[in-house]
């Protein structure tokens, strides 16, 4: 098997047919909407929280709630909707997640957009959630995640996955492939490639984007949108107190799978960093656009698709 990752590639440019870059457009549908950026926050505890899932709904962004507030998602739902807003949550897998989703069928509220959001989304107990969710709230958009393999893609988007969220540790703060030996870190990139050869429906690439040219390289090897979390952690917007330390300013950041978000030791796949402090996100979201752009005037195009035919060659000192 040959794989690669995002260091290892560049795309190729093709003849520009724009007269400037601001011309290009960024925008992204799923589902049944359409957002500004084929880019969203991943949905971690020290990314994203009720005030910044507002603030990116009313400025056109998507979103997916973080799922570690379960008793919130209820009344996050009805309040986000109740303002005209997307409404877009995660859940797991356990008991009670699927007593929230007889909550919402009684009182006839259907999020948006729902995302399964496990480590190891290949399994029995997602695919059960998957039917669960279809028969129950059939009108929510159904992302599934995370996954690495095509057979995994066939089967969860069989099962009735409206999309599939592609990433098994590749994340700034994952340390799965340490911790168990498995998992797409290294080589993410060619993942999405092989992931995206058996897709029939979207595919999010969640986890090792550490540049905004690595967004283009994500949908040129075959993702809808990307997932980022340590690029869009630091904010003022993010959850987290300001840290002092040598004089610099920071923020925290911890993975899902790490004791810090869990609360205990046990079957730990993640680590607490502290990342730069970055001001507002609205610069950061404002340079990704315009990054963007430059990418789709040097594929040759006017929008996201003219990246997915780009040639590119892949270095060998990766």
């Amino acid at each position: 098997m040959k794989t690669f990752d995002y260091d290892a590639i560049r795309l190729l440019p093709k003849k520009s047919v724009l007269k400037s870059r601001l011309e290009a457009d960024t925008s992204v549908t799923l589902g049944n909407h359409t957002f500004k950026l084929p880019v969203m926050p991943a949905n971690m505890a020290t990314v994203i929280d009720e005030n910044l899932a507002e603030w990116l709904a009313s400025n056109g962004y998507f979103y997916v709630m973080h799922r570690f507030q379960p008793e919130t998602r209820f009344d996050f739902v009805q309040n986000i909707q109740s303002k005209g807003l997307i409404a877009s949550i995660s859940l797991g897998i356990t008991d009670g997640e699927y007593a929230l989703i007889d909550q919402f069928k009684e009182a006839q509220i259907t999020p948006d957009y729902i995302t399964i959001d496990v480590a190891h989304g290949h399994s029995d107990y997602v695919i059960k959630m998957v039917t669960y969710i279809k028969e129950n709230l059939p009108d929510a958009f159904l992302i599934v995640g995370n996954l690495g393999t095509p057979e995994a893609i066939v089967e969860i988007e069989a099962a009735g996955a409206d999309a599939t969220k592609v990433g098994i540790g590749p994340g700034k703060a994952c340390i799965t492939k340490d911790k168990t030996g498995f998992g797409t870190n290294g080589w993410q990139l060619a993942a999405i490639a092989q992931c995206a050869q058996v897709a029939t429906k979207p595919i999010i690439a969640d986890g090792g984007i550490r540049h905004n040219g690595d967004i283009a390289k994500s949908i040129r090897f075959g993702a809808t949108m990307v997932m980022v979390g340590s690029m869009f952690a630091g904010h003022d917007e993010t959850p987290g107190d300001l840290i002092e330390q040598d004089g610099k300013t920071y923020k925290a950041y911890f993975g899902s799978a790490s004791a810090y978000q869990k609360g205990h030791s046990h079957n730990v796949e993640g680590r607490k960093l502290l990342v730069p402090y970055k001001g507002p996100i609205q610069n950061t979201l404002t340079e990704m656009e315009e990054d963007i752009q430059s990418a789709i005037s040097y594929a040759g195009g006017r929008d996201l698709n003219s990246l997915k035919t780009v040639d590119y060659v892949v270095l060998t000192d990766y």
